[in-house]
């Protein structure tokens, strides 16, 4: 079948620029996802609302939104204009300013666990702050994660997010873990245990064997890295009843679900209150703040300076702005229904696209995010699920989405902004109809 929406499309000067940037960067990128866009690393010239242009001229419908932080659209103006002018008055002070109280203070209104905080920069290193305040107050080295769950880079959460092949995870009792990346001390892999995601019984199981050496245990509280699953009823709940249990620090890690689920991010949409949270992403437009958050007899250790938490960069005058700008927009405008509902109903038009054309698309998520992937499965629900769809499938549907103007991020996960509209939604939908036409 003839495609209708096909573009004469080039990447020549993208191309040209990769070539030049690999004499200075380390792959022609700063970092790793960046090098798999379609059909290699793409150089953008500017962005606004939905969209966003790269140095060939392209235009794109844009559902990566940069990996999920830009919830408002690119460029939204009230977040550029309150960076501007705050910046005016100072990029970074070492020492406070009066709007870092101010976003503090908001954030402690909005998130349910966040009675103190402190400012970092990006996800990983909120992360690393949040298990060394679990070890300095319980008194135990380890933590349990699971499977296919991405806490950042560092070295202690760098494994069990790969596998060199669909069957060698081992048992779901005692999994086999893979390291991410080399160069990982080999005792890294002593700190932390794991398990496969969504099954309770697994965790109190593990936990009435080795309780007393378990410190925290580390989640997503909607498994956003592999696919977007969500958790199994019972889950979160069954989590904080064992952490409650056995003295253990429940931490939710909501770099990608803050403030995009709801405004006090997926502990308030799911009536789950952790010890320890960390928000990124979406809290503050693309600038590069984080936060560790929690309740304060967790995070009292960092304001007994028991625990050191630190940072140069910290709560600069930008990155500060444009949280609290971000949070004034959300707040002003309440876009979240409107995030559930375009999600839902572009999952809806790709699910009936998929029936039209016989592909086996399985869509599945909240709305504001979603994953697409083609597998015979019916649901997905943990990463060792995920390992069955057909990757190189997804890779030409998201190529023949690229070439017709649709951006969508490379594992098939979609973020919806509060600047998509509903012909945004349509066209989506039909682009997807035409590529699984011809897929």
């Amino acid at each position: 079948m003839e495609t209708t929406l096909t573009q004469k499309i080039s990447y020549a000067k993208s191309a040209a620029l990769l070539e030049r940037a690999k004499k200075v960067l380390a792959g022609g990128v700063s970092s790793e996802f960046r090098k798999y866009n379609h059909p290699h690393a793409i150089f953008y010239t500017h962005g606004k609302g939905s969209r966003i242009c790269d140095v060939d001229g392209n235009e794109y419908l844009d559902f990566t939104l940069s990996q999920g932080p830009l919830i408002l659209g690119h460029s939204h103006p009230h977040v550029l204009d309150s960076v501007q002018n705050y910046s005016g008055q100072g990029q970074l002070f070492a020492g406070q300013h009066i709007r870092e109280i101010e976003l503090a203070e908001k954030l402690s209104t909005l998130i349910p666990s966040a009675e103190l905080m402190r400012f970092c920069l990006d996800g990983s290193e909120a992360v690393h702050t949040a298990l060394r305040v679990a070890r300095a107050k319980t008194g135990r080295g380890k933590f349990l994660r699971f499977e296919g769950h991405y806490h950042g880079w560092l070295d202690n959460v760098s494994w069990g997010i790969s596998t060199p092949s669909a069957g060698v995870l081992g048992d779901r009792e005692n999994p086999d873990v893979y390291p991410w990346s080399g160069g990982l001390p080999e005792g890294a892999r002593d700190e932390f245990f794991i398990l496969p995601w969504n099954d309770l019984e697994l965790v109190r199981q593990m936990l009435a064997e080795h309780h007393a050496d378990v410190a925290a245990i580390i989640t997503e509280p909607v498994m956003c890295n592999s696919g977007c699953i969500l958790p199994a009823e019972g889950f979160l709940p069954g989590l904080r009843e064992l952490c409650d249990q056995y003295g253990i620090a429940l931490i939710f890690d909501e770099v990608i679900t803050g403030f995009r689920v709801a405004m006090g991010g997926a502990q308030q949409y799911y009536g789950i209150t952790p010890d320890l949270s960390v928000f990124a992403k979406a809290f503050a437009s693309g600038y590069p703040i984080s936060a560790i958050v929690g309740k304060r007899e967790w995070m009292q250790l960092i304001e007994e300076a028991k625990v050191i938490h630190a940072g140069t960069m910290n709560a600069g005058n930008p990155t500060v702005a444009a949280a609290l700008a971000t949070l004034e927009v959300l707040e002003a405008e309440q876009p979240h229904g409107r995030l559930f509902d375009y999600g839902q109903r572009l999952m809806a038009g790709l699910r009936q696209a998929a029936t039209e054309t016989g592909q086996n698309l399985l869509v599945q998520g909240l709305g504001p995010v979603f994953h697409s992937g083609f597998t015979d499965c019916k649901e997905v629900k943990d990463y060792r699920d995920t390992l069955a769809y057909d990757k190189a499938k997804l890779g030409r549907f998201i190529a023949g989405m690229h070439d017709r103007g649709v951006r969508v991020i490379g594992r098939g996960l979609w973020y919806i902004s509060a600047a998509h509209t509903e012909a945004d939604i349509e066209q989506a939908i039909e682009t997807a109809k035409d590529v699984l036409h011809v897929l």
